[in-house]
Parts: structure tokens; C-alpha cells; sequence
């Protein structure tokens, strides 16, 4: 299951827009560094978590799925909210106990 993309911002869709026919001579490329050598070149440094998901099936209340799912125009991305909210969770719990 692929991972829903985010929307591109609307200025971002305009700006795409204004240079797309434009010819490459008439686009300033200066202040990109050319890029030459990948040899220390790494991937997947920056992504955002290097967790394992695991799919299993859940249960849950109705109402707390439409909840989530209510929190976005098109519904899309509830999953990864739920998740996000159960991993908040832990860690107020594992402060709450560190505090104790």
C-alpha cells in the first residue's frame, strides 16, 4: 500500500506552471551547485522514520474512525494519524513515568 502524497501548495503549482514552457536558456539554473560526483552519497538519510510497520487487523470504534478520517478533506491519511496518536500516547505515558 502506497503512502498517501501530500497536495502540492497551489503557489507551488503556479510557479511550476509559469516556467514549464519556458526554454532552458531562459531559465537562471546559477544558483544550483552542479552536481557531479555521488560517491558518498547516501540514501535514505533524511527519512522522516526508519521504523518497521507491521500490518495487523483492529478493531476500533466507528466513531473514532470517522473521527480521523474527518480530519482531512478527502478522508485520506487516517491510518497515519492513528498511528501518530497511539505513538503521542506512549510517550506522554513513559514522561508521565520518568516524572513519577
Amino acid at each position: 500500500m502506497k503512502k498517501d502524497k501530500q497536495p502540492v501548495p497551489r503557489f507551488v503549482r503556479e510557479e511550476v506552471a509559469a516556467i514549464k514552457d519556458l526554454p532552458d536558456e531562459d531559465i537562471d539554473f546559477s544558483d544550483i551547485p552542479e552536481t557531479t560526483d555521488w560517491t558518498g552519497a547516501q540514501r535514505g538519510m533524511f527519512y522522516k522514520y526508519r521504523v518497521i510497520k507491521k500490518q495487523v487487523t483492529l478493531r476500533l470504534d466507528a466513531g473514532i474512525i470517522a473521527w480521523f478520517k474527518a480530519q482531512s478533506e478527502d478522508g485520506r491519511g487516517y491510518q497515519t494519524r492513528i498511528n501518530e496518536a497511539l505513538r503521542e500516547h506512549i510517550r506522554q505515558q513513559l514522561d508521565k513515568t520518568k516524572s513519577d
